[in-house]
């Protein structure tokens, strides 16, 4: 739903508070993006046709400065995106999807369990694909958004090419905020690029088809320099005197190296390979604790957030039937998974705080019925789910 601005942003934005005048000002916009789109070989027809009747999402500039991968504490971010339930949803979906899968992983080189974890992180294998129209969304940041204008009127180009090329109904091309899209939401440069026909009927359809959907992102993680021969890395157990400054997954060395240094598996077998890796340290040195290596890169590079690589990782190692992450995360507050998530919501609900639906997002109106707990059982009130929150309510 579009939200009414403050008149702070408003301002910032350097727009009028009357809308016939915002109205104007965007189908201006529109109209020098058509000129841009003309330079890129997109005809005024098909520009004409994917922008009539769209209208500015204004509300999409307040998600552009909430990344979830950049603002909440790794175990919390963690807890709900690896959980059991997902990964009995991915179990599900790697039985029911195993031959395009294993097509994927023979064409490419690329693990086909960290295809899913990609798959499984990016949209839950498919069931949240996101319901933004890409047009909407990406013409709303190429003409408002505060900053990476010239970044969103190029993804706005290569959206705009897909239609043209037919690849994708116009229609169904819907997706996140930022314009990612289909069940490994790529963003349309990058399919531009990178996506492929998995299926055989000669079209690239990341939205409607998974096999083309699970080639493409085998085509950009081995672009990304994935070697199947490697491991993306493990848990490892630190030594008490390891100096954190060494830390950091640019910052590779021989295994060797770090086996000198006293890095243990987590379970304190040795190290063992001949390969450079780093040692990354999400939540400090009194936090889990893992080897990477260039496979991990590639992991990263899908989102830029090292948060969101570990998740693909731990995810494609659950869904090969290994454990979890053994070292506990440096809270006294336990994370919670979805499905305690959707209890949390439920308890508020009984407690008479307008939420909305139970889904475990935890949206704007969750967080504050959170905050009003956290005040009663003298907790700073930020408005966070975590496991005290939860057993108050219990209680």
């Amino acid at each position: 739903m579009t939200r009414i601005l403050a008149p702070t942003l408003l301002a910032l934005l350097g727009l009028s508070l009357s809308m016939p005048a915002q109205a104007q000002d965007f189908r201006s916009c529109l109209s020098g993006l058509r000129s841009k789109a003309a330079a890129k070989g997109i005809s005024g027809q098909a520009f004409d046709v994917a922008t009539r009747g769209v209208e500015p999402d204004l509300s999409i500039l307040d998600l552009m400065n909430n990344q979830p991968e950049f603002k909440t504490p790794i175990w919390d971010y963690l807890a709900a995106l690896v959980d059991d339930e997902r990964v009995q949803d991915g179990r599900t979906a790697m039985q029911q999807w195993g031959r395009a899968l294993a097509a994927a992983e023979a064409r490419f080189g690329v693990d086909r369990h960290m295809i899913a974890g990609v798959w499984g992180v990016e949209s839950n294998f498919g069931k949240d694909i996101g319901g933004r129209p890409l047009i909407q969304s990406l013409s709303t940041l190429a003409c408002y958004g505060p900053r990476r204008r010239d970044y969103f009127t190029g993804e706005l180009m290569a959206t705009l090419k897909i239609v043209q090329d037919g690849d994708i109904d116009p229609a169904a091309l819907r997706g996140s905020w930022a314009g990612a899209f289909g069940h490994t939401q790529f963003m349309p440069s990058t399919f531009q690029r990178l996506a492929v026909d998995g299926d055989g009927d000669k079209r690239r359809d990341i939205m409607a088809s998974v096999p083309d959907a699970v080639h493409s992102t085998a085509n950009f993680l081995k672009k990304a320099g994935w070697q199947n021969n490697l491991p993306w890395g493990y848990e490892v157990r630190l030594p008490e005197n390891f100096n954190t400054k060494l830390a950091g997954r640019k910052n590779k060395k021989p295994l060797s190296t770090w086996a000198a240094m006293g890095v243990t598996r987590i379970d304190g077998r040795p190290l063992s390979g001949n390969y450079p890796a780093g040692i990354l340290i999400p939540a400090g040195v009194n936090g889990p604790a893992f080897v990477v290596t260039k496979n991990f890169d590639a992991l990263y590079s899908y989102n830029a957030a090292e948060s969101y690589g570990l998740a693909i990782a731990i995810l494609g190692d659950r869904l090969k039937g290994q454990p979890g992450i053994r070292a506990a995360w440096p809270t006294d507050d336990p994370p919670l998974s979805r499905a305690q998530r959707r209890e949390l919501q439920s308890l508020l609900l009984a407690r008479g705080y307008d939420i909305g639906e139970v889904d475990g997002k935890i949206g704007s109106k969750t967080r504050e019925a959170i905050k009003d707990v956290e005040r009663r059982i003298g907790l700073e009130p930020r408005g966070r789910p975590g496991g005290k929150v939860l057993q108050a309510l219990r209680g």
